[in-house]
């Protein structure tokens, strides 16, 4: 069945079907059971997965007061993030959002391509801010992150800024319930080198589906569901963990650049 007969069967516009595909925009638990059974899907452990992810996507949390600037397809990845048990984030380009320092966080926004007014951006930084108490709740889960060296190099707002931002790192580090490495430059070709990704891990007695696997861009996010795929990008992080900096030796290097960052700045 290809979408334009699905999105005809359903009586949606092509655009409504597209958009839930890829994860643009939260659907509800009505939809889904629609979508279900004109798919002819039986297994009832994925329908159960799929309809309750779906009715929890939509459930208000503190992230909805900000919907005036927050794209709708964040909106499902905020929902799922604090039900996770784990974690897991290869970045290659920037700080992952969980970790950013409100400066850093800023650079970033001002210098999207959707960038817009002043107080719209603040309230973009707020919203990332507020993210970060996940790090500082009671239930926490571990978070694992791998970064590419490039990230650390990479002066976002300066070297005053990413002096501070590489210290909020450090600081985060100390938790024991996150763990940061270094992917360096020597390790050369690596399973991160397509992009970055992230990994929800829900916990075995949820009834979400075991692993999610998030991919974002400027315009669009991706969950990837399915066992097989998910299994590959499973296998690439801990390949990735693997030929990472130890923890410690990671804390090492970032104090060191830390440092450099820091006379860069003075000697501006």
């Amino acid at each position: 069945m290809t979408g334009e007969e699905a999105a005809e069967r359903m009586a949606w516009s092509g655009s409504k079907l597209s958009r839930i595909e890829r994860g643009q925009v939260a659907t509800n638990s009505d939809d889904v059971r629609d979508l279900l059974e004109l798919y002819e899907v039986s297994d009832e452990t994925l329908r159960t997965t799929l309809v309750t992810l779906a009715r929890e996507s939509r459930r208000r949390g503190w992230w909805h007061v900000y919907g005036d600037v927050m794209p709708e397809r964040f909106e499902v990845y905020l929902g799922l993030e604090p039900e996770a048990e784990v974690l897991r984030f290869y970045q290659a380009q920037i700080v992952p959002g969980l970790f950013q320092t409100e400066d850093y966080a800023r650079a970033l926004l001002e210098a999207h391509p959707s960038a817009v007014a002043p107080e719209e951006i603040d309230r973009r930084v707020e919203l990332r801010i507020r993210r970060r108490e996940l790090l500082f709740s009671e239930q926490t889960p571990h978070v694992w992150v791998v970064l590419d060296e490039a990230v650390l190099h990479r002066p976002v707002g300066g070297p005053a800024v990413m002096a501070d931002q590489i210290g909020h790192l450090l600081e985060a580090g100390l938790r024991t319930q996150v763990t940061i490495q270094i992917a360096p430059f020597g390790v050369g070709a690596h399973s991160g080198l397509d992009g970055s990704f992230d990994i929800l891990e829900f916990p075995e007695s949820d009834i979400h589906t075991p692993k999610l696997v998030h991919l974002e861009n400027l315009t669009s996010s991706l969950y990837i569901e399915k066992a097989k795929e998910v299994r590959f990008y499973t296998v690439a992080f801990e390949h990735l963990r693997t030929a990472a900096l130890h923890p410690e030796k990671t804390r090492e290097v970032l104090a060191d650049l830390q440092q450099r960052m820091r006379k860069q700045a003075q000697d501006e």
